[in-house]
């Protein structure tokens, strides 16, 4: 390819023959997979938004992208927004037979249609296909309703060695001879996706925090074939690749098991939280929350409560506590105090989070909480809402034992390592931003009794045995004063 390269939109494959042969053998994986939203709920059918051919399909090894939309009944909660289905991102692989090492990738064998006769599977398990998504970034081609693009500021090299990142995440990711990570996001929505926008934004504040973005990939649906015209989806963000780095969940599950002090990284995690903080505040406008916004988020707060404690029974006890978190940050405000808001990661918790291994802390994925929508995962919010995050992920990691998280050792144990790492943590936040999140201990409560809330009812539908640990800290927070 060369550079700008430009290919025709796929010919051969006929695009509704196409999705109805693949529709059955969907049916069947797509509800498997670990980042599809719609767990519970029976898949109807299938539309197809675009389809396009990144190695012929007529050949040995064909390469499709697809991004299909999944319809499924809707829940009371969404009612007529789910009208419209979840659109997804497919990287289908079609060879006459698959080699015995791709045997976990099989979606399944096709009957009928043009793809009749031949296997397809998940193609991010093929060095092939996943050395053609690199090629396309590097080359800034556009094949169909795809655009790839990078920055030019930045040297891509052709032929480094793929692999797929194993891990269970909410997207997908190819790490490339350890210099670049491809994260190809699963669940689309129309819109600028803040895993792209606020690292660039950070690359241009110079923020070492942040891995600046090398290339992304798009698909420009501004054309009259598409029902969506006029809208850009992001697909996919190419970032440097941290060697040898271990994401803070890991690391403080090893530092607990050989009985290791955490309180110094956390203290480093604070000060780099903060030193995002500052650069995104620089870089994008900050706003002030007064008396009229403050009662939305309560509001918002208090209608997930309601509807938390009646989904889980195991919560209700203590929902009359916990709802006394959002009446004071109410009463603040009715009283009128105001907080700063600016876009902030969304979704921080140590997962989110790596250790070079110079000891350097760095910040990933910046999509936000994906079932929530774009434009709400883009409103400036209190910094707060990050600290919140993070204090509650170190409660989860004291929390959790390999195999059964609930069964802490003693009380005391998870506690006090998790109240060492916390108040080091704002320590450490304190010491960049100038000011400890310790001083708003309302704000600071509230938003980390709505996390909780959403991890007691993430739990209970998905991880039953992990129930205690958010529902422990959903004790400590009712009867907080």
């Amino acid at each position: 390819m060369s550079e700008a390269a430009t290919h025709p939109a796929t010919e051969p494959v006929a695009r509704p023959e196409l999705l109805a042969s693949l529709d059955p053998l969907l049916r069947e994986w797509l509800p498997r997979q670990r980042w599809f939203a719609g767990k519970g709920r029976p898949v109807t059918g299938f539309s197809l938004v675009t389809a396009n051919e990144l190695l012929p399909t007529s050949g040995q090894l064909g390469l499709l992208h697809l991004l299909v939309r999944a319809h499924q009944p809707a829940t009371p909660a969404q009612g007529a927004t789910a009208q419209q289905g979840d659109c997804y991102q497919l990287l289908i692989g079609v060879r006459e037979a698959l080699p015995p090492w791709l045997a976990p990738a099989l979606i399944g064998h096709v009957e009928e249609g043009p793809l009749a006769g031949r296997t397809v599977y998940e193609a991010l398990h093929d060095p092939r296909p996943a050395d053609v998504l690199l090629e396309a970034l590097r080359t800034r081609a556009r094949i169909g309703e795809l655009r790839f693009e990078r920055d030019q500021r930045q040297q891509i090299r052709g032929g480094l060695a793929p692999r797929l990142v194993t891990s269970e995440q909410s997207n997908s990711s190819l790490v490339y001879g350890d210099t670049f990570i491809l994260k190809l996001l699963r669940r689309i929505v129309p819109g600028v996706n803040p895993d792209l926008e606020l690292p660039r934004m950070l690359a241009r504040e110079s923020c070492p925090r942040v891995p600046a973005p090398a290339a992304w990939m798009t698909a420009d649906l501004g054309n009259a074939q598409h029902p969506a015209g006029g809208e850009t989806y992001v697909l996919g963000v190419l970032q440097p690749f941290v060697r040898g780095a271990t994401d803070g969940w890991e690391l403080a599950l090893h530092g607990l098991a050989k009985g290791e002090d955490f309180g110094g990284e956390a203290r480093a995690l604070g000060r780099a939280t903060a030193e995002v903080h500052t650069a995104l505040a620089r870089a994008l406008p900050t706003t002030t929350l007064g008396h009229v916004q403050m009662e939305l988020l309560v509001e918002g707060m208090t209608e997930r409560l309601a509807a938390a404690a009646q989904a889980v029974p195991a919560l209700r006890p203590y929902a009359p506590g916990l709802r006394t978190a959002f009446e004071a940050l109410a009463d603040l405000a009715a009283e009128g105090q105001t907080w700063t808001a600016q876009r902030v990661h969304g979704d921080l918790h140590l997962g989110q989070c790596l250790r070079s291994p110079t000891g350097d802390w760095t910040l990933i994925d910046f999509e936000g909480e994906p079932s929530k929508p774009l434009a709400e995962r883009r409103m400036p919010q209190p910094p707060l809402r990050d600290v919140a995050g993070m204090l509650r992920s170190f409660d989860y990691a004291a929390r959790s034992n390999p195999g059964s998280p609930a069964a802490a050792p003693a009380p005391s144990v998870p506690d006090t390592w998790a109240d060492t790492c916390r108040a080091a943590y704002c320590a450490g936040y304190a010491e960049a931003a100038g000011r400890d999140p310790r001083t708003d201990p309302v704000l600071l409560r509230a938003y980390e009794t709505d996390k909780a809330i959403y991890e007691v009812v993430y739990e209970a539908r998905h991880r039953p045995d992990w129930l205690p640990v958010p529902l422990a800290a959903v004790g400590r927070l009712a009867a907080s004063p």
